[in-house]
């Protein structure tokens, strides 16, 4: 009888043994996962947004956009949009100042150092993956449309848990080729925006004109305001594009922002230049205008970059799982 007790105590703590093991790696396993990888999923909505064009005016800065006292340089957002939608004051980049890393930005929710030639993908799954897997969504309902190559990298990510799933079209660069191709004129890219709009009418769409930042580079002052100028007859004409389809009318919402500034003009060498965390660098414009939306309104509830997919993902009912950016409440005409 002894005997027999001696060998259930061996085996009940041989056993307690390998459970406290088997719980340690376990807890240790659950502690390495990255939460990241959690798929998105369905939200309760009633929002009357179908269709959400996020606009990037690559590196305009904000004291040549809205804080511009008498918006020179944007007379068509000034004259028809401002009284459409909601401007605020106090909107900004607070990662990188610079292409890539400012348009990850806004594809993903995060801020994220990375290469800005095009040859390294975005840590995190981007809104559109998040979106398309989701609804299950055909490929063509969401774009990313840039005069930039470089920014095909928007259509994919680094994490192994969705690299080369659930991605967008994408049309960047000289013909559209992508990474490589060149820098194309924001004429041609606005011409295959509209192509695109036309023919798939997609639900979610970035695009980027590169106009604001290519011509500052220059060094030429009035090349830059001119590029603005022209940048804002394109946002305009996107927005008349949007109010005379019968599928957008009504159901589309629309961002104008920036991926980044300039320096300011005691930094460095002033609207040359970008790249720091100077004001001019971080300060940037944003607007916005949708059927859920505010109108003629300006706001200065300070925002970021990363505020603008998690909005997204409210406007269209799914998750973003575990950003950092938060839904922008003040926009809306419901809270």
């Amino acid at each position: 009888m002894q005997y027999s007790k001696l060998l259930g105590c061996k085996w009940l703590l041989k056993n307690e043994l390998f459970a406290a093991l088997l719980s340690t790696v376990l807890w240790s396993c659950l502690a390495d996962y990255d939460y990241r990888y959690f798929p998105s999923k369905k939200v309760d909505h009633d929002y009357k947004t179908k269709h959400v064009i996020v606009l990037v005016a690559d590196g305009l800065r904000y004291s040549e956009g809205w804080g511009e006292t008498n918006n020179q340089f944007m007379p068509g957002m000034e004259t028809f949009l401002k009284s459409q939608g909601v401007v605020n004051t106090h909107f900004y980049n607070f990662g990188d100042t610079y292409t890539s890393a400012g348009h990850t930005s806004i594809t993903t929710g995060f801020y994220q150092a990375i290469d800005n030639f095009g040859l390294e993908f975005p840590h995190n799954p981007s809104v559109f993956q998040y979106w398309n897997q989701a609804y299950k969504n055909d490929q063509v309902k969401s774009w990313v449309i840039a005069s930039k190559d470089k920014l095909d990298l928007l259509a994919d990510c680094a994490n192994p848990y969705w690299t080369g799933k659930y991605k967008p079209s994408v049309n960047s660069g000289i013909n559209g080729l992508g990474v490589g191709s060149g820098y194309r004129e924001d004429s041609l890219t606005l011409q295959k925006a509209f192509e695109i709009l036309k023919l798939h009418h997609p639900n979610l769409v970035l695009i980027n004109f590169r106009d604001p930042d290519y011509s500052a580079h220059s060094g030429i002052w009035n090349t830059y305001t001119d590029a603005i100028k022209k940048t804002d007859n394109y946002i305009n004409r996107l927005w008349n594009f949007i109010q005379a389809d019968s599928v957008y009318k009504n159901t589309t919402t629309l961002f104008v922002t920036s991926d980044h500034g300039r320096h300011l003009d005691s930094v460095a060498d002033g609207f040359i230049g970008h790249g720091d965390g100077c004001d001019g660098c971080r300060h940037l414009s944003f607007y916005a205008a949708g059927p859920d939306f505010l109108k003629g309104k300006v706001v200065d509830t300070e925002r970021h970059l990363i505020d603008i997919p998690v909005t997204i993902a409210a406007l269209l009912g799914f998750e973003l799982p575990n950003s950092n950016g938060k839904v922008m409440t003040e926009l809306f005409t419901r809270r």
